[in-house]
């Protein structure tokens, strides 16, 4: 699972990101940390530009130290340089970084972790993979906070005739085939939910979606992109070049909103 996002997209998306995500998770994560040495260490998969981290690290108290983990040496870097400093009580949070694929985790990398974390990744794994991790996690008893994972709804206001198809589409283009890997694409959460349940762990899921409009336009154009030609790309026949010029156009003129479903999920071991 190697790097495939700009910085710029990551970071395009970064607000509405912040205001999706479930609060009230980072409640029960911050109730059921457990300190080493002092100190609350997070380990962040497949970490981006660090939007999470920006996210994450003022809402919890106490010095903290991320590691942050990435196939991408330019997203390391750009990570660590804009992680804050400080934690929400004014203590020190520090960072290391990692290049290093999620396939590629053992119990070494767990030891010593108080929270394990990460966002819009989960759709990106096998339903193997989500199952060595929730493993993993509870064997080591290691909470975990996995946040934005793609659950597979879209609503377009005003409609169009084609959005059922092109949401259909991108679904399926999100379960695709690659290389030996079959992605679980919008079937991640409940695959999730089942592995941790499964290895013991009390699960909690919340909705975190994206509630986008007229003043995010730049994102809703720049997201309508990416969908349509993966959409495209799982159903030509479709022919959908009219349909994103004109749905980029009224979000241009700030005429289209935009919800796009997400679930965000803790997990601990009882």
């Amino acid at each position: 699972m190697t790097g495939e996002f700009s910085t710029d997209w990551l970071l395009l998306r970064e607000p509405a990101d912040a205001v999706a995500r479930s609060s009230d998770l980072v409640e029960l994560a911050a109730a059921g940390l457990t300190r080493h040495d002092g100190v609350t260490v997070v380990r962040d998969l497949g970490c981006g530009a660090g939007q999470l981290g920006r996210w994450l690290a003022p809402r919890l108290s106490g010095p903290q130290h991320w590691i942050l983990q990435d196939r991408d040496p330019a997203l390391l870097a750009y990570a660590k340089q804009h992680l804050p400093t400080t934690a929400a009580d004014g203590s020190p949070v520090t960072v290391s970084t990692e290049d290093l694929d999620v396939t590629a985790l053992t119990a070494e990398h767990f030891a010593g972790v108080s929270l394990v974390t990460c966002s819009a990744l989960l759709d990106l794994f096998t339903s193997d993979e989500v199952e060595a991790l929730a493993d993993l996690c509870a064997g080591s008893g290691t909470p975990a906070l996995f946040t934005l994972t793609v659950a597979g709804e879209v609503t377009l206001d005003p409609p169009h005739p084609l959005d059922e198809q092109v949401t259909a589409a991108f679904n399926d283009h999100q379960r695709r085939h690659t290389g030996d890997r079959w992605l679980l694409g919008p079937e991640a959460i409940g695959a999730a939910a089942e592995s941790f349940a499964k290895a013991g762990a009390s699960v909690t899921t919340r909705p975190s979606p994206w509630v986008l409009g007229p003043d995010d336009r730049d994102l809703i154009v720049n997201w309508l992109r990416g969908w349509v030609a993966a959409a495209a790309e799982q159903r030509p026949e479709l022919q959908l070049d009219g349909y994103l010029a004109a749905r980029s156009a009224a979000a241009g003129a700030g005429e289209l909103r935009v919800v796009v479903g997400h679930q965000d999920l803790y997990a601990q071991k009882d």
